[in-house]
């Protein structure tokens, strides 16, 4: 690999990290807005408006495992762990220190609103850990027992097991800490799961055109992944 391809792989690699945490990190400042979606008439989703950007971050956390390989993936799910813990301790600090008179959102307001974060942070990222290196884990199960082909398997095949373990794990511990009601777990449990699968199903295309536009940029073969060489380009930088 041309140190110019180098370079524009590893920008393309830091805006995907980006667009990751972004999405991680809103994800849990949003999520005390619960919705309602009609399926055509075929099922009621009753889902936490948290839950929207978060399939974004296994769409991602596919197309990195697919071109840059386990570690580089592994890399970007460490990183989302650092940002959630930062993003706990702004919130945190800031519902500590008191509002003025004048303030438009004042001290009771901002603590029903981010008073639940906390919580939520932890549960989140508790389900985040498992559900992710699962994702990632069964990612590269599946292309190794396909032979780098049928990229829908393991898209859909990791993503949809892993969901189910991150939507199960967040609403136990918010079930447990007396954020929702346990009467309420089983119909969000079903209502997240199948919310998210959907997304998954939806998304393969996406990714499909991602790993296209990537390997037709920067000349992969089918299954070929680049990690390697950028790890050993950041090396020969240093250097």
């Amino acid at each position: 690999m041309s140190q110019r391809d180098a370079l524009a792989a590893y920008r393309i690699y830091f805006i995907l990290g980006a667009l990751f945490i972004c999405s991680l990190v809103v994800s849990n400042l949003i999520f005390q807005k619960f919705f309602y979606w009609d399926f055509f008439g075929v099922y009621r989703f009753e889902i936490s408006v948290g839950i929207l950007p978060y399939p974004v971050t296994f769409l991602i956390t596919d197309l990195i495992s697919e071109i840059y390989g386990k570690k580089k993936a592994n890399q970007i799910v460490t990183a989302g762990i650092f940002a959630s813990i930062f993003s706990l301790v702004i919130v945190y600090t800031s519902a500590a220190v008191p509002a003025t008179d004048w303030s438009p959102v004042d001290d009771a307001l901002f603590d029903k609103v981010f008073g639940a974060t906390v919580v939520a942070v932890l549960a989140s990222m508790m389900a985040y850990l498992f559900a992710q290196y699962i994702d990632i884990q069964l990612f590269h199960f599946w292309k190794k027992l396909t032979k780098g082909k049928h990229l829908w398997i393991r898209n859909n095949f990791s993503t949809f097991f892993s969901q189910f373990v991150d939507t199960a794990t967040v609403l136990l511990l918010l079930c447990f800490f007396n954020k929702i009601e346990w009467s309420l777990f089983g119909t969000l449990l079903l209502s997240g799961f199948l919310f998210k699968v959907l997304i998954a199903v939806c998304d393969t295309p996406f990714l499909y055109l991602g790993v296209y536009l990537f390997r037709k940029r920067f000349k992969l073969a089918p299954g070929e992944e680049i990690g390697a060489e950028l790890n050993a380009f950041q090396k020969e930088e240093k250097l």
